[in-house]
């Protein structure tokens, strides 16, 4: 699928093109879920989106630029699974920012300073403004603001010292300790309910992962214990969590699983590939050897690996083999023929969970297996049938073991089949916000209210005249920086179809004046909505209370700002042929 953008002939392109690829991200931002078909000319296919991070992956980014973002996207989403709609938001905000200074005539190495203090000045916004998570309980309704965040009333610690004990370990030096037999106590479901950022289905089902995993003791949600398993088919509302690893498997293998069900089978772990060809990561073949061969040769080579794999699990009497990569289609028409069943492309986490509860031992091939590493009292019982409209039948089967396992699946349920890894990607989002919410022990104020308190700072900054001697031009920078954080509430504020970019702007820009003269009377873009709709009583407003990840937004923002300085000073040195530290040398 490929890009096309419309750039001027103006220097640094890279700017321009970083500014143009962050336009695809603007309408997915906000609580009200957009879709997007992105077609292939070439092939007429088409893909559905929902996101910012996939609608870039959809994209045939071919330039430099374009290959970056890419990369920063995937490494953001495969941590965090959020946050990539603002990460890409702010690189494009501030891209323009940086074009702007440019044309000011401001030194690459000035803007670059500036922008820097800039970030430190919204970082320490949001260390100022986290709120504890056991704070955070089902009769908080005050609105909450940089002022009153320290004010909500504690039962045996100072909020202030709890904020500061809790993200110790991130921010501070502290020696003080919590007690080691006080536990935090956090209201899971209250914090949930503001983190769920409009997928409400998507965050109950990660709110009961979390209480079939935790029995609602724990302070902490460990998503590597948790899996998906896309069911198409069905309505969404039967989407369900259950306990065990749920995995669909064609007609021939739910045969099998058919007659294995409720036995105590004998269990193989393989960490990758099934097959005679595969070699684990870091393997290196014999330097100088070829070898020469025909498709005779070769088949024969394979077959003869296939038996002698065969042979040892009938051998070791195994039943059940599962492996994190995938199998050849040769074996596992064999292995049917002997009753045994293969189920591939199972996370690893999820493997080394069953090894526990079987006492297994994975090997990388399947020659390297031996009594030892058999595990036992795995079991597979048939969960659910499926008839698709051609009148093929697979099945959705349930592999635990004896024990009480700690491995849950969301079954996630759809009648478009296309809409299905849409709705995979929100639960992800979900189950990771509140993970990294327990994880970071604090969350920030949402809804925009993080953002303005930053404008607010920036603008401060700037309104006290506090430069720097050796860069003359940081109220410039800082001014500009608001102004993009400005953009981004706007635009959110807009995407929920109530106001126009123009009316969201001012909207935005008198929340900002307002809070200069009343702290206390910071709303924010949920807010904003319940206001115009006519009710205002704190009880009313009470359930919308929204948060943000306090590690998240600082990563995204890091990240974004990582992207311009590193598409700046590439366009700096092609365009003058000079590095940016050279040049602000000559310009002191």
């Amino acid at each position: 699928m490929q890009e096309c953008f419309l750039l001027n002939n103006q220097q640094h392109v890279g700017l321009q093109k970083l500014s143009a690829l962050s336009a695809t991200s603007h309408s997915f931002l906000g609580p009200i879920k957009k879709y997007k078909f992105i077609q292939d000319d070439t092939s007429g296919e088409s893909t559905l989106v929902c996101s910012s991070f996939r609608i870039i992956e959809s994209l045939d980014l071919t330039c430099a630029v374009g290959q970056l973002v890419y990369e920063t996207l995937r490494s953001h989403h495969g941590v965090y699974h959020t946050g990539c709609g603002c990460l890409l938001f702010l690189a494009g905000a501030w891209s323009r920012a940086a074009l702007e200074c440019l044309q000011k005539g401001i030194p690459v190495a000035h803007i670059m300073s500036a922008m820097s203090e800039g970030m430190d000045v919204c970082a320490e916004v949001c260390r100022k403004c986290a709120i504890p998570a056991e704070s955070i309980h089902s009769v908080m309704v005050e609105p909450i603001t940089e002022a009153t965040a320290h004010q909500i009333d504690g039962k045996t610690l100072n909020i202030r010292e709890r904020r500061k004990l809790k993200l110790s370990r991130h921010f501070f030096q502290d020696s003080t300790q919590l007690p080691p037999t006080r536990q935090p106590e956090f209201d899971v479901p209250q914090i949930a309910k503001g983190l769920h950022h409009g997928s409400d289905i998507s965050m109950k089902l990660a709110i009961e992962a979390f209480r079939i995993l935790s029995d609602n003791r724990a302070s902490t949600f460990d998503i590597s214990k948790v899996l998906t398993c896309m069911l198409p088919a069905l309505p969404e509302h039967h989407s369900t969590v259950v306990q065990g690893c749920i995995v669909l498997l064609a007609v021939e293998q739910a045969l099998i699983a058919r007659r294995l069900e409720e036995q105590h089978l004998n269990v193989a772990l393989i960490m990758g590939d099934l097959s005679d060809s595969y070699r684990h990561l870091g393997f290196t073949r014999p330097k100088g050897l070829q070898r020469i061969s025909d498709g005779v040769a070769s088949s024969s080579r394979e077959e003869e690996w296939i038996e002698a794999v065969v042979s040892l699990l009938v051998k070791l009497q195994v039943k059940l083999i599962l492996i994190s990569g995938r199998a050849c289609e040769n074996v596992i028409q064999r292995c049917c023929r002997h009753q045994i069943l293969i189920v591939e492309k199972l996370k690893p986490s999820v493997l080394m969970i069953l090894a526990d509860s079987t006492r297994a031992i994975p090997v990388t091939y399947p020659t390297q297996l031996g009594k030892d590493c058999i595990g036992t009292g795995a079991k597979v019982t048939l969960w659910k049938e499926i008839s698709s409209p051609e009148g093929k039948s697979t099945a959705a089967v349930n592999i635990c073991s004896g024990g009480d396992i700690r491995l849950v699946t969301v079954v996630i349920t759809g009648c478009v089949q296309g809409k299905l890894p849409i709705l995979e990607d929100q639960f992800w989002a979900s189950a990771f916000r509140l993970h990294n919410a327990l994880k970071d022990g604090s969350v920030l104020p949402g809804a925009g209210h993080t953002e303005i308190l930053c404008v607010h700072h920036l603008l401060k900054v700037v309104t006290n005249d506090q430069r720097s001697k050796r860069n003359p031009y940081t109220n410039v920078v800082l001014h500009l920086m608001a102004d993009g954080l400005i953009d981004y509430i706007s635009t959110v504020l807009m995407n929920t179809g109530r106001f126009s970019k123009v009316e969201a702007r001012t909207i935005i820009s008198q929340q900002v004046q307002n809070y200069r003269e009343h702290p206390d009377m910071l709303l924010g873009v949920a807010q904003l909505l319940h206001l115009e709709g006519g009710a205002t009583s704190p009880e009313e407003r009470a359930h919308l209370d929204v948060y943000d990840n306090l590690s998240v937004k600082l990563e995204a923002w890091r990240k974004a700002l990582d992207l311009v300085f590193l598409v700046l000073q590439t366009d700096a040195e092609i365009v003058t042929g000079v590095a940016p530290e050279t040049d602000a040398k000559q310009q002191t």
